[in-house]
């Protein structure tokens, strides 16, 4: 049965799950790669830069887990770029190159339309401008038999778990403390939405937690 599912999504000990001022030069925001140290040296993260080197061992695993036998993917516009309002161009197609880390359709949350981007490496960008229910319907129909992934930003994150569509959440929490950011879990009481912690497993550069309902 095909789950929803954010995974792979850091926070900090004091709940943030990106920096300030995301723009072009800081696209997780100031301080915002600090939430990710636990992945950056993974051999699942050297290989989507082309790499052949990098880390084997549980936070590898983790990322394994977070990134493959995904049928579909929503994201936020912000996880697509830095633009703003109208779409200027066809210029933008992510931060990613040719070849984007999803290999399956990809679902971009929007207010402007805009025609799909096909990519390479089996990605496609599909630009849904009537909101979640509208994405969530189409990533379903994508993934057939497999999982979807919310992959961020944290807005959406935060409407796709209070909607009550996300099924499991894999949290790497990291010994940090960013002090500002996007808080992921604000005003939001996890317990009464059904989430009780399946999976704890500490390791030198992350706490990975996995919620799920």
């Amino acid at each position: 049965m095909t789950k929803v599912k954010v995974a792979g999504f850091g926070v900090s000990l004091d709940g943030f799950s990106a920096g300030t001022a995301q723009s072009l030069e800081h696209p997780l925001g100031v301080r915002g790669p600090e939430l990710f140290q636990w992945f950056f040296p993974t051999q699942t993260f050297r290989q989507m830069q082309g790499k052949d080197d990098g880390e084997t061992g549980l936070d590898d695993q983790f990322a394994v887990r977070a990134m493959e036998g995904f049928g579909a993917f929503i994201l936020g516009r912000n996880m697509f770029g830095p633009v703003r309002g109208e779409w200027p161009d066809d210029q933008w197609k992510g931060w990613w190159g040719d070849d984007p880390p999803y290999h399956a359709p990809t679902f971009i949350l929007t207010h402007y339309p805009r025609a799909p981007i096909e990519m390479l490496g089996g990605t496609t960008f599909h630009f849904i401008t009537g909101g979640i229910e509208e994405a969530l319907q189409k990533a379903c129909e994508a993934a057939g038999a497999k999982d979807i992934k919310i992959g961020g930003g944290v807005e959406t994150v935060r409407q796709y778990v209070m909607a009550g569509h996300v099924d499991e959440i894999h949290l790497a929490v990291a010994p940090v403390v960013l002090g500002q950011g996007e808080p992921l879990f604000s005003g939001m009481d996890l317990r009464a939405l059904g989430y009780r912690t399946v999976e704890h497993v500490p390791t030198e550069r992350a706490t990975h937690i996995v919620l799920a309902r």
